[in-house]
């Protein structure tokens, strides 16, 4: 059964930093993208950064680049979420997903992940 877990949400000061975790386990099989979403109360899912397995090109939303990096540790079955420079508006529950059935579409369309995690919540305060 394929878990994804995320570990490393909190609550951090604006201009703080965190780095996000996902651990995936149970055998994804072929592996296509991994991308980070978040949501904040009353908003709609928002797709905030993406990696493509097969050539590490990535992928974000306008707000966080510069801020944001998204990385994978292939060894470890792992995706990372850097994240620095934080800002009150990124205030959201995280979600790690990864999508194993290709689709064509937007990097951000959260229907094209077919596995997901369970979320862990950032909170940045001014």
């Amino acid at each position: 059964q394929v878990q994804l877990v995320e570990s490393g949400g909190g609550s951090v000061q604006a201009g703080g930093s965190l780095r996000l975790s996902c651990a995936a386990s149970g055998g994804l099989g072929t592996l296509y993208q991994m991308g980070w979403f978040r949501q904040a109360p009353g908003r709609e899912r928002e797709g905030v950064a993406t990696i493509v397995t097969s050539d590490g090109r990535t992928y974000y939303t306008d707000s966080v680049k510069g801020r944001f990096t998204i990385s994978r540790d292939n060894a470890k079955n792992t995706l990372y979420l850097q994240m620095n420079s934080l800002e009150p508006a990124d205030t959201a529950m995280y979600y790690c997903a990864a999508m194993t059935r290709w689709s064509t579409g937007l990097w951000y369309a959260a229907a094209r992940y077919n596995y997901w995690g369970q979320g862990t919540q950032v909170t940045v305060s001014s």
